[in-house]
């Protein structure tokens, strides 16, 4: 199923006032312009110019793919939170287009993103730009607008910082902060005014962590000789334990995207997932530096790591707390069928870390809890060491949630391909670097 990224703004120089609306459909893997929209609507508010251009953003996307999921990301809290069901629309404007935007494609293909007005910028410039147009006594041509020259704007789309609780990357930037003042001689709150303007968990933070750990162990080994010593005498970090995570060749089930996780069928890789496995197990042996594989349980990894272990001379080990989590009753559904049968219960999914699929299934907040101490177990196994884990989406995502301390949500919003590679790095210190995410050049 494709998948885009819909950003849309409206304005009113007045509200009421002269109106218009922008809206760009958006390749969320490359960032690519895909579509534009804009236009000149008279005399209206706000409101209305953003309605307006959800829905020109709505059916841009419909016209290059009907069945694509579609993640829509505006700066009016309004329209995302009344397209999203959780605020009730009372206006009379209001109502006729939000049941029009929301003909358009169906509703389980479609969710909203409030996001900050600085990153709306390339869908303002659109509107601002068919407002000037109006102004003109003119329509708004797509040959003279600039809007998509906006590189940051129209091709960042990854998430802002987490402002949420902070996790194992907030965890590790404490253990800096105490690492620095060690290594410095100086009490801990004097090295905390280096975080002063990084929140825990947030990419600001997990930069100083590392930044503090880097001048650490300078400030160590420069210390050395003046104290005599023959070695600095700071925290030793050494080298990380690196895990590269594999997500399995295809199965059967993969192309059709539907649930397959550890409480269904346990299917075996297709014959493209069997090319898959070879292909990244060629990749793997031009690298040469897995020191370890290590399996979930479930079939398509087993035969996706025995492939790689073959050609790299090396065992599979076995790992339980590396499997797919359990979906209950969805095992073998695709979205839209749970959509249909289990419209609740997705739902509370979706909100929820804590909310478990139908029928007995595992939550993700379970599931948290069983790979954070898989990787603490493993990473204690495996100091210094680079080990392949051999796994599943979730898995994946999970490990790499935690190592940037994002929020539960972003599990939603990471791409894995069948038998891409991702990497994260371990240090001593706590904490922890993402190297790589769903690298996928050995396939092509």
């Amino acid at each position: 199923m494709p998948r885009f990224v819909v950003e849309a703004d409206g304005g009113s120089r007045g509200n009421p006032g002269p109106a218009g609306y922008g809206a760009v459909v958006l390749d969320p893997a490359s960032g690519e312009t895909l579509a534009e929209r804009a236009e000149f609507i008279g005399v209206a508010t706000n409101n209305v110019a953003e309605y307006k251009g959800l829905i020109a953003g709505l059916t841009a996307a419909r016209e290059l793919a009907p069945d694509a999921e579609v993640l829509v990301r505006m700066d009016s809290k309004l329209v995302v939170e009344q397209m999203s069901g959780r605020w009730k629309i009372k206006h009379p404007d209001m109502k006729p287009l939000a049941a029009e935007a929301a003909r358009i494609l169906p509703r389980a293909q479609v969710t909203y993103e409030w996001i900050p007005r600085e990153r709306n910028k390339h869908a303002d410039r659109l509107a601002n730009e068919a407002m000037d147009a109006g102004k003109r006594g003119e329509q708004w041509e797509p040959s003279a607008s600039s809007a998509a020259l906006d590189a940051s704007a129209a091709r960042t789309l990854s998430t802002p910082p987490p402002s949420g609780p902070p996790g194992d990357a907030a965890a590790g930037a404490a253990a800096a902060r105490a690492a620095l003042a060690a290594s410095r001689g100086v009490p801990a709150a004097e090295a905390d005014t280096l975080f002063a303007e990084a929140e825990p968990g947030s990419a600001g933070a997990v930069t100083a962590a590392a930044e503090a750990r880097d001048r650490a162990g300078h400030a160590a080994t420069a210390a050395a000789p003046a104290a005599g010593q023959g070695q600095g005498w700071g925290p030793d970090m050494g080298a990380p334990a690196t895990f590269v995570l594999l997500r399995h060749g295809e199965t059967a089930l993969t192309p059709q995207k539907r649930f397959s996780g550890s409480g269904g069928s346990d299917p075996e890789l297709s014959p493209a997932g069997r090319r898959q496995a070879a292909a990244v197990a060629e990749a793997l042996a031009a690298r040469g530096t897995v020191q370890t594989v290590i399996s979930s349980p479930l079939l398509r990894c087993r035969e996706t790591a025995r492939a790689v272990a073959d050609r790299l001379g090396l065992d599979v080990t076995v790992e339980q707390g590396l499997r797919e989590v359990d979906f209950g009753a969805w095992e073998g559904l695709t979205f839209a069928e749970v959509q249909e049968r289990f419209p609740d219960d997705l739902q509370a999914w979706l909100d929820s870390p804590k909310a478990a699929p139908t029928g007995g299934g595992e939550s993700f907040a379970a599931a948290t809890r069983r790979i954070s101490a898989t990787r603490d177990r493993l990473l204690a196994a495996h100091a210094g060491r680079t080990v392949l884990l051999v796994t599943h989406v979730t898995p994946v995502k999970i490990l790499v949630r935690l190592a940037l301390g994002a929020p539960p949500e972003s599990l939603f919003r990471m791409e894995l391909s069948a038998a891409s590679l991702s990497a994260v790095a371990y240090y001593a210190d706590g904490n922890a670097s993402v190297r790589l995410l769903n690298d996928t050049a050995h396939l092509r």
